[in-house]
């Protein structure tokens, strides 16, 4: 999660909303980015959505068995989808998200039926440094 959180940090620094995001597989980091949204004009340039696609491409495949991924903030209904079908087996989230969550609140997109595969889901960790660098970017541009 330090990792993410150095991701988040830069992010925010670019001017993004600071989330980061670590894909792991088999104790190897393979991925790591930052939201890119605003600098790529990408609204799906989320930084769960691009180590997801980094580590896809490394592995030459849509799966991702064994994955662990660390993510500051509680992932979105896009992300979360993305994680599903991606089949990353395990979820690190940092900062619960009331307004856009889509793991615990809000889409919760892992409790519909549709959804055939959820990963299991650690939330809170390092929650509160995620928290106090999100509200301090959202502070300084209201």
């Amino acid at each position: 999660m330090d990792m993410a959180l150095d991701e988040a940090r830069a992010a925010g620094a670019r001017g993004e909303v600071p989330v980061g995001a670590v894909l792991v597989q088999t104790g190897v980091v393979v991925a790591r980015a930052g939201n890119r949204v605003r600098e790529w004009r990408d609204p799906t340039a989320h930084a769960e959505m691009l180590v997801i696609r980094a580590a896809c491409g490394q592995a030459g495949s849509e799966r991702l068995a064994g994955a662990d991924l660390y993510v500051t903030l509680e992932p979105c209904a896009m992300c979360a989808a993305a994680i599903a079908a991606a089949r990353v087996d395990r979820l690190y989230y940092g900062a619960a998200d009331p307004k856009s969550g889509g793991v615990a609140v809000g889409a919760r997109v892992f409790a519909h039926p549709q959804c055939h595969h959820v990963p299991e889901v650690y939330d809170g960790i390092g929650a509160a440094e995620a928290e106090a660098m999100l509200k301090a970017f959202f502070v300084e541009r209201r």
